[in-house]
């Protein structure tokens, strides 16, 4: 995505530092973060630096090469040490998010290629960074035929640029339809506790010059009772054999109001985000954050001085699960680099 004037990769690597855009400071500021080591790079996926399903896996990738390369320089190649130093790191790496099937795909590859060499762990997680880019612009290929003039679309949270190396899943096929031409209009999901929609995705579609509005995360059943919405188009974070799906606290209840007014659900992702050594979405573990996310929330004054506020009742506690499961019956389809999918063919593609 170009941002002033010059192309942008979510996350890169150079060397054995990683590069991230700071999504924790948009849209009210563009940083882009450096990662000297592993732990760095781990500590940016815990507090959201970088997220999303796609740019979470590259993190985690580029994270396990970072801890071969650490490993070799402070032990040995081999030595008793180096092992102990990458089996700790790649256990604190899969530790960071618990639900994100892109995470333990890209580390469980980086560390597979490490075991002949740190010089292949970074070779094979540049290159699953290079796969996340074709499979988001293929995934928008596919997803554009979706989108026709006058479209009008649903999406919850961020699945977009910033949610992987570059492209996106949800706002792919978006993107694709905006060079194509087409004309339609996209409305936000806020998506509260940390406000991904509001910030990121809207961020990312004025940036794109896309037509869209912000809505209150409760609007989804008003929009498409009045026949404002056409069909629905959100990502995942890990997908389970049977195609039940868990994505951003939320999405189930989108789902049923979608299948209630009978407008299409489709799912945005790379094949690397289905599990399917998961039979069903009761397996997926599930993510609580923090309860400050919900009693909280910072943003800038009129003054642009970054502040943190309170939002609920003093002495009250919260629940905060990051994401909840949509059973595969409420999706229609799963857009993905190898075509649109139905649920019940996604076992197909068991290898």
């Amino acid at each position: 995505m170009q941002v002033n004037g010059k192309h942008y990769r979510t996350i890169w690597m150079e060397g054995s530092s990683v590069f991230m855009i700071d999504q924790n400071a948009l849209p009210f500021s563009f940083k882009i973060c450096k990662a000297k080591s592993y732990s760095d790079t781990c500590q940016a996926i815990v507090t959201m630096i970088t997220r999303g399903a796609g740019a979470i896996g590259a993190a985690a990738g580029f994270a396990m090469a970072q801890a071969f390369v650490e490993a070799d320089l402070q032990f040995g190649l081999f030595s008793s040490g180096y092992q102990v130093f990458v089996e700790k790191a790649r256990l604190e790496i899969e530790a960071t998010r618990p639900t994100a099937r892109n995470l333990f795909y890209a580390t469980e590859r980086v560390y597979e290629a490490g075991l002949n060499s740190p010089e292949a762990a970074m070779a094979e997680a540049q290159k699953l960074a290079e796969a996340n880019i074709a499979d988001a612009k293929m995934i928008g290929e596919y997803g554009s035929s979706l989108v026709k003039n006058g479209s009008r679309i649903l999406t919850h949270c961020n699945a977009g640029w910033l949610g992987f190396v570059d492209y996106g899943s949800a706002l792919a096929p978006m993107y694709i339809a905006k060079e194509q031409g087409k004309d339609f209009f996209v409305y936000a999901d806020e998506t509260r506790p940390r406000n991904q929609g509001a910030r990121l995705t809207a961020w990312e579609l004025q940036n794109e010059g896309i037509q869209h509005k912000i809505v209150p995360d409760n609007a989804g059943a008003y929009l498409m009772s009045k026949g404002m919405i056409d069909f629905v188009i959100t990502g995942a974070d890990r997908i389970a054999a049977n195609g039940d799906t868990a994505n951003k606290i939320g999405t189930f209840e989108k789902a049923i109001v979608a299948r209630e007014f009978g407008i299409p659900f489709y799912v945005a992702v790379p094949f690397s985000t289905i599990d399917f050594s998961l039979t069903e979405g009761s397996m997926i573990p599930i993510e609580e954050r923090s309860e400050d996310e919900v009693l909280f929330y910072s943003g800038p004054d009129a003054d642009g001085t970054m502040r943190n506020i309170r939002l609920a009742s003093p002495g009250s506690h919260a629940l905060n699960p990051a994401f909840d499961v949509t059973p595969a019956r409420f999706i229609t389809g799963f857009i993905t680099e190898k075509g649109i999918i139905a649920p019940q063919d996604l076992i197909r593609f068991n290898q």
